[in-house]
């Protein structure tokens, strides 16, 4: 299961976040900060991949991709491919850039229920629905 999904900038601002299982807001923000301390200490040259047993419980896992000045995550448990989460942030991000024409910082702030249309199409529940970045992008042309 996907337990959390979060987009931030490289201060450390969350810009996107959804938690699947239930977290205080407290929580939320210690564990936005938590992540974010252990991408920012990381070399560019190593593994996507993290163990997080530590912040989020046992038996949790952290991939991650560096695209400009944000950064993708996704929260995930041993039930979910490490390779295959890697992949949906990749159809994440190719579908928001072909919503946004080259997705930044600022497409994600200023649209944000599209934003979270989009994830919704993509997560739902913690769970993976469509993988498909054209499937997405014509449901949520659907919605409006």
């Amino acid at each position: 299961m996907i337990r959390a999904v979060m987009v931030m900038n490289t201060q450390g601002k969350p810009r996107l976040t959804k938690f699947y299982d239930f977290q205080s807001v407290e929580k939320q923000q210690e564990l936005i900060r938590s992540v974010f301390g252990v991408l920012c200490s990381r070399a560019e040259n190593v593994s996507n991949f993290v163990d997080f047993d530590s912040i989020f419980g046992p038996d949790t896992r952290l991939v991650y991709k560096h695209l400009a000045t944000l950064y993708f995550v996704f929260v995930f448990d041993s039930s979910e491919n490490e390779l295959a989460m890697l992949d949906l942030i990749q159809v994440f991000v190719e579908t928001l850039d072909k919503c946004f024409k080259n997705v930044c910082e600022l497409d994600i702030v200023f649209n944000y229920t599209k934003m979270h249309s989009i994830l919704d199409e993509i997560v739902f529940g913690g769970q993976v629905l469509e993988t498909s970045s054209a499937e997405v992008i014509k449901a949520v042309k659907s919605i409006g």
